[in-house]
């Protein structure tokens, strides 16, 4: 493998579940009351829908686009406001990982279904912002984020770092990265259990592996 693309959230970064408490203010800044049945039932579509771009998802719970962007706005803004109280944290082992991919000669790439301002609020916190060369976010991938392959393929084509999708590595926790990884062609597509999505789901989204964390991920790519 010469590309290594990986997820934030759930992946490299632990965030506690800060996605549902940025939606339940998105959601009440709409109208919708916590603990009444619509409030139930969007946050089961953002849990099954964790990995995807956050506007597709507010597209798809609120409708109309106006509505969709004032829910966005204030989901970005709330979960800024966590990451920048100290909510967040590298998965253990995460950041080695990726130091020890890009000593062996491997391109990492970081991407996300948040918003550019929010990942640079998770990079900035985390003093993470020379990681890597290359961070992706859906609007750097044309707007279409998770489960299509633009962002996976945006990083081969940015960065040049392989002749081929078939020596190209995801990583993720969600059901979302699994199938981005697949429809790019890349060959190990692997799941994370640090996140939001069991083994099961990220199987059946058609994970070529599913490992504890993505610390693991280095050995799996023969560097270690």
């Amino acid at each position: 493998m010469r590309l290594v693309v990986l997820d934030m959230a759930g992946t490299t970064v632990a965030d506690g579940g800060l996605v549902e408490q940025a939606f339940d203010v998105a959601a009440r800044r709409l109208g919708v009351e916590p603990g009444s049945p619509d409030h139930a039932e969007k946050l089961a579509y953002v849990r099954a829908t964790m990995g995807e771009s956050k506007i597709s998802v507010f597209r798809h719970l609120f409708g109309d686009e106006a509505a969709a962007q004032r829910a966005n706005t204030a989901f970005e803004a709330a979960y800024g406001e966590l990451v920048d109280g100290g909510r967040i944290a590298p998965v253990p082992g995460a950041r080695e990982a990726i130091e020890t991919l890009r000593a062996a000669g491997r391109t990492v790439v970081l991407s996300t279904g948040f918003a550019r301002v929010t990942q640079d609020a998770l990079l900035g916190a985390l003093g993470w912002q020379d990681l890597v060369p290359l961070t992706l976010c859906p609007a750097d991938a044309g707007g279409r984020g998770r489960p299509y392959p633009d962002m996976v393929l945006t990083a081969l084509l940015r960065t040049r770092a392989t002749d081929s999708v078939q020596r190209i590595a995801v990583a993720g926790d969600t059901s979302y990265d699994m199938l981005s990884g697949r429809r790019a062609g890349a060959s190990v597509v692997a799941g994370v259990l640090t996140g939001a999505h069991d083994r099961a789901q990220l199987e059946s989204a058609g994970a070529t592996h599913v490992l504890g964390s993505v610390a693991e991920l280095p050995a799996l790519l023969g560097v270690v």
